[in-house]
């Protein structure tokens, strides 16, 4: 029973629909490094302590919120991981601002899962929660280590095109992912007007 919605999970994340999803990921990975990789785990985890929350109180029917609102909400999130990227110029300190941003970014998500996860309700929610948001980590991992794969090769490409140091290059990466990224949701923004 359980494995069925880690499967349902993992779908979700995979599937075209959770293609803002996969976008705020990138939004997130776009400013880390390997060697970074605890602070971006801090991150992640941030997200997914936010989404957690605000699913299981949508999921106990705690917290009602227009699925419109939060449709538009969730691209309107990584358009503003994006911002932060650029303003951040590359530099990612090893504070709490990033990981208190995912995870209040991951509050808003959640409820977007929420509708998904809502429908396969018939009786209990604890085991179908954690089924799901298990799902979710596990195509989170993967996803995030494809992008992270994708874009440790796109530092090498543009340092060597550039003929110039890893913190350049990794400062153009980010910037052309951050803006692409940040662009995409704002077209996905503008289809989900809630007005």
């Amino acid at each position: 029973m359980i494995a069925d919605f880690i499967m349902v999970g993992v779908r979700h994340l995979l599937s075209f629909e959770a293609l803002d999803h996969l976008l705020f990921l990138a939004a997130l990975a776009a400013s880390y490094r390997l060697r970074d990789w605890r602070h971006g785990l801090a991150v992640v985890s941030a997200f997914t302590v936010g989404h957690s929350i605000t699913l299981a109180l949508v999921a106990l029917g705690l917290l009602a919120v227009p699925s419109a609102l939060v449709e538009f909400l969730i691209p309107c999130t990584i358009v503003v991981a994006a911002i932060e990227n650029l303003w951040s110029r590359g530099t990612r300190p090893a504070g709490w601002q990033r990981p208190a941003l995912a995870g209040l970014f991951g509050l808003v998500h959640g409820a977007g899962f929420a509708t998904t996860l809502g429908q396969l309700f018939d009786g209990g929610i604890a085991l179908p929660l954690l089924g799901f948001n298990i799902g979710i980590e596990l195509g989170q991992a993967v996803i995030l280590a494809t992008i992270v794969s994708v874009l440790t090769l796109a530092d090498w490409a543009i340092g060597t095109v550039l003929a110039s140091g890893r913190d350049d290059a990794t400062r153009w990466r980010l910037r052309l992912t951050s803006v692409a990224v940040g662009g995409a949701a704002l077209v996905v923004a503008a289809g989900r007007l809630p007005w």
